[in-house]
């Protein structure tokens, strides 16, 4: 049953501003910032607002661990749909404004881990490198055959990030998540329901509708207890996925002073294959 709908998001106009300011904190919720959010009965579908890649930085990393938290403390809210505007998901972090790759997206990562509503995510593109870590915070990944999937780390120079290295494997397994790894492959739509990555697979019209209908139905069971099942399936994965980062941003950090890293930046960047030479 639909009980309320409320949208809004951030707008340059004063008198659209005080609405949404007005709204916001009526659900006792912050303005955000490249985000929007809307309240489907007892779901907030969070919407990422960076079209048409969606990259992050720490800012966006922030503004979603705050809206994870703001959903948290509301009891009205029993699940979350995490989706996003334009072609891609989201193809990872950006490289191109200062704090976009740095070390403190990990800790604004966390955030996310730390909270306690069930997540759907909505993947109608791309979720490459740090976008596919993004995906793996979520307890189901709703996917059209467009969908992309890949830790593509090693064909930028650098080591696995995002938490990757143990959210990837506990959810595929080692194998497979090593194959990915070490290749950098990408995987399209039923490639990734076929390993288990993903676990529906919808045409792109119905992607939104499918995702919210599966956190709807999550919502509708008893909250107190699937968050008590949720917090035991999830039992130890906030702890390891910040011991993990940990490791990822030391070796990311000395893996990013060497030539191949600066090769494989701008082999990206350009579209072709890195011409990498070991140093």
């Amino acid at each position: 049953m639909l009980l309320y709908r409320k949208r809004w998001n951030l707008s340059s106009n004063k008198t659209d501003t005080m609405r949404v300011t007005k709204v916001m904190k009526e659900l006792g919720m912050h303005e955000y910032r490249d985000v929007g959010v809307e309240i489907v009965g007892h779901v907030a579908v969070v919407e990422m607002q960076r079209p048409p890649y969606n990259y992050f930085n720490v800012e966006l990393m922030n503004t979603l661990g705050q809206i994870f938290e703001d959903v948290d403390k509301d009891e009205s809210l029993r699940a979350i749909v995490l989706a996003a505007q334009g072609t891609a998901f989201c193809a990872g972090a950006d490289f191109n404004t200062p704090g976009g790759a740095s070390r403190d997206v990990y800790p604004a990562a966390a955030r996310l881990f730390a909270t306690h509503k069930p997540t759907v995510a909505a993947i109608q593109g791309p979720a490459v490198g740090g976008g596919l870590g993004l995906a793996l915070v979520a307890d189901f990944r709703v996917a059209a055959p467009e969908a992309r999937f890949a830790a593509n780390f090693v064909k930028l120079g650098i080591h696995p990030g995002f938490g990757l290295t143990h959210t990837l494997p506990r959810l595929i397994g080692v194998q497979k998540a090593a194959l990915l790894m070490y290749t950098g492959r990408r995987l399209n739509g039923e490639q990734a329901l076929a390993w288990g990555l993903v676990d529906e697979l919808v045409d792109q019209s119905q992607l939104r509708a499918a995702a919210l209908k599966l956190a709807g139905e999550i919502a509708e069971a008893a909250p107190l207890a699937v968050v008590s099942t949720r917090t035991t399936l999830r039992h130890g994965l906030f702890d390891a996925f910040r011991d993990q980062v940990r490791h990822e941003s030391d070796e990311q950090t000395k893996l990013l002073a060497t030539a191949d890293a600066r090769e494989g930046v701008l082999a990206v960047t350009e579209r072709r294959p890195g011409r990498f030479i070991g140093a």
